[in-house]
């Protein structure tokens, strides 16, 4: 019989068995020192809520509660900020792991906007150069005026990439440490 402890990550609460709690508690103070100060709470709250949404996405119906081994597989697919293994042993497990399939929304880019941050985003969603983007607009409008119909259509619909994790759902990238410390460090400026 297993010990059992009832904790919270992400706002969401999870039964996990003792030995993937100490795990995944030395996972997160591990990440923490990592991180410089100026990275330090948005990306560790961003980190936990994807540990909670692979969590939910991985326990099975008839899985009551959270294993070492499902702590593991997680762990190793978010890896660490700076890009190296948390612990060496682990570095086999972590090339050995499949990656989910990251999720790619449509969001405006504030951090490269000239106006609403349309273009920019529309630019970092399709991967192309955003000033082949702005050019469509501008001889979209001109042209009968539906470049400005559509710019404000996607202005007033599409959310505005705010956290980390978002700009990395914008460009399509998967929400692991690497990419949400690409994002703090720019934020700041």
């Amino acid at each position: 019989m297993k010990k059992t402890l009832n904790i919270a990550i992400g706002g969401k609460s999870f039964i996990i068995d003792e030995d993937a709690h100490e795990r995944l508690r030395n996972y997160l103070d591990t990440f923490r020192s990592r991180l410089t100060d100026e990275q330090g709470s948005e990306v560790m709250n961003d980190i936990e809520a994807r540990i909670a949404e692979l969590l939910l996405s991985n326990l099975g119906s008839g899985q009551q509660s959270v294993s070492l081994a499902l702590v593991n597989q997680i762990t190793a697919q978010l890896g660490m900020p700076d890009g190296k293994p948390e612990f060496e042993e682990n570095n086999e497990t972590m090339e050995e792991q499949t990656m989910n399939n990251p999720v790619k929304k449509l969001y405006l880019d504030v951090e490269d906007r000239k106006l609403g941050g349309v273009c920019s985003g529309l630019a970092a969603y399709f991967d192309i150069d955003v000033t082949l983007i702005r050019v469509v607009f501008l001889a979209a409008f001109f042209c009968g005026g539906f470049g400005f119909w559509l710019y404000l259509i996607i202005w007033i619909v599409a959310p505005k990439a705010l956290t980390p994790a978002q700009k990395c759902e914008l460009r399509g990238w998967e929400t692991n440490a690497e990419n949400l410390a690409k994002f703090t460090d720019s934020s700041k400026r």
